[in-house]
């Protein structure tokens, strides 16, 4: 498994088992065997053990020590042999290039960094951070802290090495983006806000107290590996990957020339020859690979050859340069096409002499003059210089005495040999003088090989001077053109050119990077007198000619028809230009000096090894000549790509960033840059790269399904004959890979699928589930052509999620360790457990909702059926537990509500299979919950009723309280259970409306018998006060009548009845006790009149009073009689009226009863007088009615009586009784009514 830090600890075994369970696939690949030196310490330490007493498994454990360091040398060189290859792929790229338009990908985040985040978390949410935030905020933060970062499947994920910040915090904004949507509305302050303030926070809480300012002083390589990388950064990323040591490096770079781009670009013609010579041996001997078509044979030398085209192509179309890493310098202009890639062909365009014509930049530095004594200290001295045929350039001007200038004039040219001219002047003094006087002259002959120190050189000096010892110390510097690639005097020899032998000034001109000319020159010439052309040439040392004079090392370039034996002065200089022809005839023979092959040949090495005589026996001394000199078309570069790639692979995934496989910009360069140099074919990179990128993610590994996805499309193409890359041939081993790999990916991706809860935990990488899906679909075709059925597809899927629930399930029930308590917990325990399950069961649904429902977009019914397959595991362990438990206990209905809950809500899942089996097991409960309510309601009313003391509670008795609250509750329970099945949940509706209907029907009858039988037990006297029990049983009344409208209704029209029922009865009901209560009332005001009844004329009481009252007045001062008994009743009346405006609840009730005790009252009276119609009222009489009538009439007003009902015609009848009364008493006796009258007063006493 990779490590996303190489600083963590190797001690999570028990993730890497889970991981591994999860994502290797049935059949998954072994683990990797990289080739690295593998440990076997087990077999030294047994070993080491046994040395005292040889035996046989020590011999065989020492055979196989020696077979592992033998094998360990193998890989060694083979990496060495590569990463020569790969260093020259690096040091003269000619075919890719590193890509800009990728990706860049983000860094990733370990173990040590998560446990750091998830403490940032936890500090934030106990307050420790100076961050402020509110409470919602805090609640955001919470849920992502429980819900995700403790979530083991992030913690395996950041594992494996594929998460990255960005992936985090992407998860909290989908989060609270939710949350702020919820959010209600608040003016002046947007949504967006919002959330950009919690981002603000969240990163606050990430970076936590780091000091930003801190910067790591160097950013390692693979902090940078996203970035366009140098050769040097290059070099280094590859020495890491194949395991290359510094020094290893160093003398290979130096060896192989790496920063000289003529030797790199020689070394891309040979290898380009040496392969077309390959193809052409390949076709002679008819030894092809095995392809699906005999056909192909020739198609497939005909594609080798295309390809090294294109590549020759490729290499011509460079500029020439000295192999500067950039390749700026311009292309010479050539007249003719590049027709000639085909090396061999005899009919190439012949170079012109206009086409080798180069430029060349002279810089003469003058610094002083030496031994000048013909002129005076103190006349004036100049020089000129000049390049012959060019423009003419002069010094300051100088004293004799001081003639030093360190002037510097710049020339441009044409010639390879030109003529320098300097002069030396003095001004002429005489009159008639036209010219300056010249002192001297200098006159040079340069050329790009002259040294470029400044020097001393004899000057020319006209007859007769003084100046016999005048020099002058200058500097001519010729650049070396970058089309120049060597120069210098050779003597020359052939039969079609340079026909005499003579010495000449030779330069070997680059023309193109497929064109070379051997030039020679002569003085003041831009064109060259005479000129080779060094295709199908191959130069060689060769021994002295002794019939030549002149030369005394010499070598020849030898072709077809042709030889020209060229010789040089000394032993270097045949070297250098050996060694720069050859780099320009792309021979592939490598010229040695006849005594280095001595020396080679006595040491039994190989003669055929590299020119660089520099670097050769440093190479030679440290073993890496062999891998320099080693031709590469010798090699299968199929099998070193495939090392190469699976150690790049290696390399990227253990690197700092979330790669997902994809490899960096550099990486690609590279491999590109291999494949098309070394001809690897493009099929078998894309299978060798899919079956590492299989194999990495069966271990574990996080791993982009695009990437495979374009691998595969890829590899596809290729195998039915698509020509992605322009290859048309395809082998039978490409076939039998790409099958077998086909399949190895059908069975990773069916994995993956069933485990997408753990592949792509939180939908991450996003879209990642998607892309399975789709490359899913991709791998199921039978070609690239024909797509595949839908239903096709929809049953692998199906299958996969069938699959991936009882995976969900069993992982889940793991985690909450089901298992051990349902064996053995008690039944409210196992109700426990089955409850917390159900929470799980349906967050994991809800993360799949919000997770994963759009990558299945395509068939939302298979997320649901999986969803239903998920609660048909659960419901096996809820039916268990539901089963456990007692008869008519009720604790499990909490469990209804929360499942029913989440699934109502659910469009596919609502009135599903486990929706229904959830209502079919609590159907019963329900109903059998109701029937004992309904039995428990009923017998609370009849014991509460029985043993009510008619205390007021709230707003009636603590029978009624209770009665109403738990009818409340029960509808409230039924409301909250939501039940899903629209005709049962009418059914219950219904029933508790009955229920409630016939409860409070009961309540309201037993409330109104108990009313009479206690008002009846009251007196009838004018201390009559109500008690309050009968203003509790009123008020129980009132209530009843509210709580019909919120307990007996039910929705819809034709339910009104039910209201109306009971309604109506509470109606009566109410009307029946007013009227009792006013009844009673009513009797205390005829008890007062039955007693003013005395006073009538003509009885017994009225003649023993008046004639005990004449007797008496005779003698003493008797008083008459008071007002005592119209005080009394009207106090009566008031502290009555006081006690039921207090206690009774309902105004509107109050009103009415007062209205109907002032009507009786004044009916009772209209009535008494009424009987008295034609006797006189005695004045006691009428002054008591009259108080009690005005006090009546005024308290009743004061209570709200409408006046209209105060003012009726009884009243009226009364009042004008009473009226005339007064008028006749105060005709007769004006004293007696002691200034009581029907008027009104606001004097009057209340």
């Amino acid at each position: 498994m990779l490590d996303p830090s190489s600083s963590e600890e190797e001690s999570d075994e028990l993730l890497e088992e889970e991981r591994r369970d999860v994502l290797v696939a049935a059949g998954g690949g072994s683990p990797r065997s990289l080739p690295q030196p593998p440990r076997d310490s087990r077999g030294r330490e047994a070993g080491a053990a046994r040395a005292a007493s040889p035996s046989p498994s020590v011999l065989s454990e020492g055979r196989d020590e020696q077979e592992r360091l033998q094998r360990e040398e193998r890989e060694k060189r083979l990496r060495l042999q590569l990463y020569v290859f790969i260093a020259r792929c690096i040091a003269h790229p000619f075919n890719a290039k590193q890509p800009t338009d990728m990706a860049r990908r983000q860094q990733k985040l370990n173990k040590q960094q998560l446990q750091v985040l998830k403490e940032r978390f936890q500090a934030f949410l106990n307050g420790e951070t100076q961050i402020v935030a509110d409470e919602a905020f805090c609640n955001a933060v919470r849920s992502y802290y429980e819900v995700f970062l403790k979530s083991d499947r992030v913690a395996r994920m950041v594992h494996s090495g594929g998460c990255s910040a960005s992936d985090f915090r992407d998860v909290f904004k989908k989060n609270i983006e939710k949350r702020v949507r919820s959010l209600p509305e608040i003016d002046g302050l947007s949504k967006e806000t919002v959330l950009s303030s919690w981002l603000a926070k969240y990163d606050a809480i990430y970076r936590g107290e780091e000091d930003l300012c801190k910067q790591p002083n160097r950013m390692a390589l693979s902090a940078v590996s996203e970035l366009i990388l140098s050769k040097e950064q290059l070099y280094e990323m590859f020495q890491q990957i194949l395991g290359i040591k510094k020094l290893e490096h160093q003398l290979i770079y130096n060896a192989c020339q790496l920063d000289n781009g003529d030797e790199q670009a020689a070394q891309i013609r040979r290898e380009l020859d040496g392969r077309l010579q390959l193809a052409e041996q390949m076709a002679r001997e008819r030894k092809f690979p095995k392809f699906v078509t005999r056909e192909m044979e020739n198609m497939y030398i005909e594609e080798l050859r295309s390809s090294v085209n294109l590549l020759m192509a490729n290499l011509e179309s460079l500029p020439v340069s000295k192999g500067g890493p950039e390749f700026k310098l311009q292309k010479l202009k050539r007249s003719q096409n590049s027709a000639f890639l085909d090396i061999g062909d005899e009919n190439e365009v012949q170079l012109s002499k206009s086409d080798v014509v180069l430029s060349f930049t002279l810089e003469i530095v003058i610094m002083e003059v030496q031994g000048l004594k013909s002129v005076a200290p103190n006349r004036i001295v100049y020089c000129t210089m000049e390049v012959e045929g060019g423009e003419k350039l002069q010094t300051d001007q100088a004293e004799a005495s001081r003639p030093q200038w360190g002037t510097q004039g710049d020339f441009t040219t044409t010639h390879p040999r030109p003529v320098v001219k300097v002069k030396l002047f003095t001004e002429s003094t005489g009159v008639l003088a036209l010219e300056d006087k010249e002192l001297g002259r200098v006159v040079l002959y340069p050329t790009s090989n002259s040294p470029k120190s400044p020097d001393l050189h004899k000057m020319i000096v006209p007859k007769n001077s003084q100046d016999s010892d005048l020099k002058i110390k200058l500097a001519v510097r010729m650049d070396k053109p970058p089309h120049m690639k060597h120069c210098g005097y050779l003597y020359a020899l052939g039969q079609k050119v340079w026909k005499r032998w003579k010495k000449r000034y030779f330069v070997l001109v680059q023309v193109s990077q497929y064109t070379f000319a051997m030039c020679s020159y002569r003085e003041k010439k831009s064109e060259p007198q005479e000129l080779m052309q060094l295709e199908g040439y191959t130069v060689d040392y060769t021994a002295p000619h002794t019939g030549l004079q002149g030369g005394r090392m010499f070598f020849n370039a030898v072709k077809e028809g042709d030889t020209v034996i060229f010789a040089s002065d000394d032993e270097q200089d045949r070297i250098l230009w050996v060694q720069a022809m050859y780099r320009a005839t792309g021979q592939s023979y490598k010229p040695v000096p006849a005594s280095q092959a001595q020396k080679m040949n006595l040491k039994g090495g190989n003669a055929n090894t590299d020119v660089s005589p520099l670097y050769t026996d440093r190479g030679q001394k440290h073993g890496m000549d062999e891998f320099i000199s080693a031709n590469p078309c010798k090699f299968d570069h199929a099998s070193l790509f495939r090392l190469l790639q699976r150690q790049t692979l290696d390399h990227r995934l253990n690197d700092s960033y979330s790669c997902l496989g994809w490899f960096s910009p550099g990486q690609v360069f590279v491999l590109d840059e291999y494949c098309a140099r070394y001809g690897v074919r493009g099929c078998h990179r894309h299978l060798c790269y899919l079956d590492e990128l299989i194999e990495y993610s069966e271990n574990g590994s996080v791993i982009d399904p695009t990437l495979l996805h374009y691998s595969f499309a890829f590899c596809a193409s290729h195998v039915h004959g698509n020509r992605p890359d322009g290859i048309g041939t395809v082998s039978v081993e490409e076939k039998e890979r790409f099958e077998e790999i086909k399949e190895r990916l059908s069975s990773l991706l069916e994995n993956q699928i069933s485990h997408f809860r753990y592949c792509f935990p939180f939908g991450r990488p996003e879209g990642a589930l998607k892309a399975t899906l789709s490359l899913l679909e991709r791998v199921l075709m039978k070609d690239i052509a024909t797509p595949i059925p839908a239903e096709e597809v929809k049953k692998v899927v199906r299958k996969c999620l069938e699959k991936a629930a009882l995976i969900n399930y069993t992982r889940l029930t793991e985690y909450a360790k089901i298992e051990e308590t349902m064996n053995q917990a008690t039944p409210a325990r196992k109700l426990e457990e089955v409850l917390h399950l159900a929470e799980l069961c349906i967050e994991v649904l809800q993360q799949n909702e919000e997770h994963h429902s759009e990558a299945f977009a395509w068939w939302p019914e298979l997320l649901a059926e999986h969803a239903e397959k998920f609660l048909s595991l659960y419901s096996v362990d809820m039916d268990s537990a539901l089963e456990a438990q007692p008869q008519d206990s009720w604790d499990s209905f909490p469990l209804f509500q929360l499942l029913n809950n989440a699934l109502r809500n659910d469009t596919l899942l609502c009135n599903g299979k486990f929706h229904k089996h959830l209502q079919e097991i609590f159907v019963p409960m329900v109903v059998r919950y109701i029937d004992l309510m309904e039995s428990s309601i009923a017998q609370s009313i009849h014991r509460g009723l029985e043993q009510e003391s008619w205390q007021p509670v709230n707003n009636g008795s603590a029978t009624s309280e209770d009665l109403f609250w738990k009818l409340d509750a029960l509808q409230m329970f039924v409301f909250d259970l939501h039940w899903p099945e629209p005709e049962f949940a009418h059914h219950l509706e219904q029933r508790l409306k009955l229920m409630a209907t016939d409860m409070i029907e009961a309540c309201v009858k037993r409330t109104r018998i108990a009313f009479e039988l206690k008002l009846q037990k009251t007196n009838k006297s004018t201390d009559l006060r109500i008690p309050s029990y009968l203003c509790t049983m009123f008020n129980v009344l009132v209530d009843a009548k509210k709580q019909t409208a919120k307990l007996c209704i039910l929705e819809g029209g034709q339910e009104q009845q039910y209201h109306s029922k009971i309604d109506d009865l509470v109606e009566e009901t109410v009307k029946e006790i007013i009227s009792l209560l006013v009844s009673k009332v009513v009797s205390v005001l005829e008890g007062v009149l039955s007693k003013l009844s005395r006073y009538d004329e003509g009885t017994f009481f009225s003649s023993l009073v008046s004639f005990t009252v004449k007797a008496a007045a005779k003698y003493v001062d008797v008083p008459k009689p008071g007002m005592d008994l119209a005080d009394t009743y009207i106090m009566f009346v008031r502290q009555n009226q006081d006690i039921l405006r207090e206690k009774v609840n309902e105004e509107m009730y109050i009103e009415k009863l007062f209205d109907q005790w002032y009507s009786n009252s004044m009916k009772v009276i209209s009535m008494w007088l009424a009987d008295r119609l034609d006797v006189q009222l005695h004045i006691y009489q009428l002054k008591t009615l009259i108080k009690i009538v005005k006090k009546t009439y005024r308290d009743f007003r004061l209570q709200g009586v409408m006046e209209g009902t105060l003012n009726s015609k009884t009243y009226d009848t009364v009042h004008s009784r009473l009226t005339v009364e007064e008028a006749t008493v105060s005709v007769t006796d004006a004293g007696g009514l002691q200034g009581i009258t029907m008027k009104d007063s606001d004097e009057e006493e209340g």
